[in-house]
């Protein structure tokens, strides 16, 4: 019988290499919880599917593993940390092809992009963290905050001469990121219960994003033609 034919999201061998190892890992500490039925690139893929096109789990193509096996996955993922550690797994190795140290350190706040609060602790999470550029909606109380954290933070000011859209120095980094994650549709409407799958769907569009680009690969989206 002949191969399906890929879809556009499914991982190539390159980027699956590069997520391989840690789906492995997963797999074997849970080993004996339960016996494993599918394939975990055929369970990946089916999630970058839903993913990137947006469709109900239940809609999922019967090529792939069967939905609430793969939900199930999904889930398991999120609450086991498995998309944190493919995240910084990832930012790490593409910051260090682009000369730079694994581990960040300096923020971008914008108001008008990420809705978050003023005294998130980043810096519990990136201790590297010792600056922060942000725009006028933080120049207050986030400003004081950043300073007991040990961050040193900066407002990004528009020059009042100018006129219609300019492009904000630093800033244009943190709002160009959500256009990046809306190429996948799950993020761009949420449709999710709980706010921990919304965010487990942000991470897979980022990891998605960062193995294209470590890979110097692309897929089309849902707005090629």
């Amino acid at each position: 019988m002949r191969p399906p034919r890929p879809y556009p999201s499914d991982l190539s061998d390159a980027r699956w290499e590069l997520i391989r190892p840690t789906l492995e890992t997963w797999r074997q500490a849970r080993a004996g919880i339960r016996r494993p039925h599918h394939d975990l690139r055929a369970l990946m893929n089916a999630i970058l599917y839903v993913d990137r096109t947006g469709i109900p789990w239940r809609y999922l193509p019967h090529d792939f593993p069967p939905w609430q096996s793969v939900y199930g996955h999904f889930a398991h993922w999120q609450d086991d940390g498995v998309f944190d550690q493919l995240n910084s797994l990832l930012r790490g190795l593409l910051r260090q092809t682009e000369g730079r140290e694994p581990e960040p350190t300096a923020r971008l706040l914008d108001s008008q992009s990420i809705k978050t609060s003023a005294n998130v602790h980043l810096a519990a999470r990136h201790p590297t963290i010792t600056k922060a550029w942000a725009d006028n909606g933080y120049k207050n109380k986030a400003v004081e905050h950043a300073a007991t954290r040990g961050i040193a933070p900066e407002i990004v000011q528009r020059d009042p001469h100018t006129r219609g859209f300019t492009v904000q120095p630093r800033r244009r980094v943190v709002e160009r990121t959500p256009g990046r994650l809306m190429h996948h549709r799950r993020p761009a409407r949420d449709y999710e219960t709980h706010p921990h799958r919304s965010a487990a769907m942000i991470q897979i569009a980022a990891i998605s994003l960062m193995a294209q680009r470590l890979t110097h690969q692309n897929t089309p989206d849902w707005r090629d033609t």
